[in-house]
Order: C-alpha cells, then sequence, then structure tokens
C-alpha cells in the first residue's frame, strides 16, 4: 500500500516561507498527478496546488503567484514552496494522488500555523 508522508509545516510569520514536503513509498510520483490539499477549521478541504506526471501546474486563484509546486521524481518526493504566507493561509496540509483521493485514504497531513 502506499504511504505518503507530508512534513515541513510549521509556525511562520505573516509574509514569511516554508517549503513542504511529501515523500512517497514507492516510485508513484512519476506516473501520477499529485496534488497539494489544505483544511482549516470550518472549511472543506481544498485543492491549492497540483502537478502533473508531465510536469503542467496549475494553482487556486487564492495562491497563485505565492506557492510553486515541484517534483523529484528521483527522490519520490514533492515539494510546495510557500511564499509571503498570510494569516488564511493556516491549515493542515496534505499531499494526494488521485486514486488515493477517491478512496478517501490522506496521510497525516503538516500543520502551518501563520500568525498576524
Amino acid at each position: 500500500q502506499v504511504q505518503l508522508v507530508e512534513s515541513g509545516g510549521g509556525l511562520v510569520q505573516a509574509g514569511g516561507s516554508l517549503r513542504l514536503s511529501c515523500a512517497a513509498s514507492g516510485s508513484i510520483f512519476s506516473i501520477n498527478d499529485v496534488g497539494w490539499y489544505r483544511h482549516a477549521p470550518g472549511k472543506q478541504r481544498e485543492l491549492v496546488a497540483a502537478i502533473s506526471s508531465g510536469g503542467r501546474t496549475n494553482y487556486a486563484d487564492s495562491v497563485k503567484g505565492r506557492f510553486t509546486i515541484s517534483r523529484d521524481n528521483a527522490k519520490n518526493t514533492v515539494y510546495l514552496q510557500m511564499n509571503s504566507l498570510k494569516p488564511e493561509d493556516t491549515a493542515v496540509y496534505y499531499c494526494n494522488i488521485p486514486l488515493m483521493v477517491a478512496g478517501g485514504s490522506w496521510g497525516q497531513g503538516t500543520q502551518v500555523t501563520v500568525s498576524s
């Protein structure tokens, strides 16, 4: 069974940066689209960034220009570089692939807290 482990979250002041990492237990990222999602208290989980198996990226309007998703297939890792962070970016961040999203399977996520 594939496991995805997110890391890199923390507490940062508004305007700061964090880089999240998502490590997979197997070589799945080279053949799968990968998304970074976030779930804030009282809100629905939302997709904030995605990268296709071919390297094409797309972003939610709320993070466009501030977040960058990238992948290193050799390391089975996907990253989310987050710059100019805002308090409204506070959430638990998850990475996932479409098959696992459809099956309702999620990792433990990593908490990002942005103070004002």
